[in-house]
């Protein structure tokens, strides 16, 4: 039996995952799907009924090294072939530096960096030798300078900033990386609140996973290299780069002291329109 060729997302059943899942679906490709929630299995079946495609669901915590090496080896052996990968699967722990325990720093790092790089550099060599493999690996807009209260989180988007761009011309002859730096989404209560507590700019610069997944997805199949979805997000990114790095991290320290300061506040404002943060990252 022939194998067909599969799309692969992380993160698949989160707020942004579940939005590039849809995407997908939508335009009729065959979907192998991972997170670490069981039940992502009947989420699968829904999606093969709706749309008449193929989709595979491999629950795995990408946290975890022995289940990653144990994914990969699954896929490998049963002769799995992708035309693409979708890097959704991450963390981001609000909070200063130390304020965060051992366990929290290192997860982040173990799930933005490791295991993105480990479930490239293993879906990579089951790439699809007929068509031109398309990898988006979800970095941020915080991953163009450094943020107080959120710097392991912005140091792990840089990180990956760099490598996307890095791999991109590595690969060039055969595919193309395309990074996706989103400012933030409306994908869980905790979002929301800092949402509402940076004010105007919180909410002017935040976009539905929907539009996000469908502006990268069109960008990553035209061969694009970096996505800042929103207008806005472009023109911040634009005036922030003209700035030096050390007028922007004072800058970005001032702002989020005051946003932590209004996170305290336990009322949050819900509405039908912002329902959607009640879905997991």
């Amino acid at each position: 039996m022939t194998m067909k060729s599969y799309l692969m997302i992380t993160g698949a059943t989160g707020g942004l995952g579940s939005a590039f899942v849809l995407e997908a679906a939508r335009r009729g490709y065959d979907l192998l799907l991972t997170d670490r929630v069981p039940e992502g299995a009947s989420f699968a079946d829904r999606l093969s009924e709706k749309f008449n495609i193929n989709v595979v669901y491999q629950p795995c915590d990408l946290a975890d090294d022995n289940a990653r090496e144990k994914l990969l080896a699954s896929l490998k052996t049963e002769g799995y072939r992708f035309w693409g990968l979708i890097n959704v699967a991450g963390l981001d722990n609000e909070g200063g530096f130390l304020e965060r325990n051992r366990g929290q720093i290192l997860k982040i790092l173990q799930v933005n960096i490791l295991a993105t790089m480990d479930v490239t550099h293993g879906i990579l060599p089951m790439r699809d030798l007929d068509q031109r493999f398309r990898l988006i690996n979800v970095c941020s807009m915080a991953g163009f300078y450094p943020m107080p209260f959120k710097a392991t989180y912005a140091a792990s988007k840089r990180f990956l900033l760099d490598f996307s761009r890095a791999l991109r011309e590595e690969i060039k002859s055969f595919g193309s990386v395309t990074a996706l730096c989103p400012s933030g989404m409306p994908t869980t209560v905790e979002c929301m609140r800092s949402m509402f507590a940076q004010g105007f700019w919180g909410l002017a610069t935040s976009m539905n996973p929907e539009d996000v997944a469908r502006i990268t997805m069109r960008a990553a199949l035209r061969g694009r290299f970096l996505v800042i979805p929103g207008w806005i997000n472009q023109w911040i990114h634009l005036i922030s780069s003209l700035v030096p790095q050390s007028v922007a991290t004072k800058y970005v320290a001032k702002r989020w002291s005051i946003a932590r300061a209004k996170q305290e506040d336990p009322f949050i404002i819900t509405t039908k329109n912002t329902a959607r943060c009640l879905s997991k990252t």
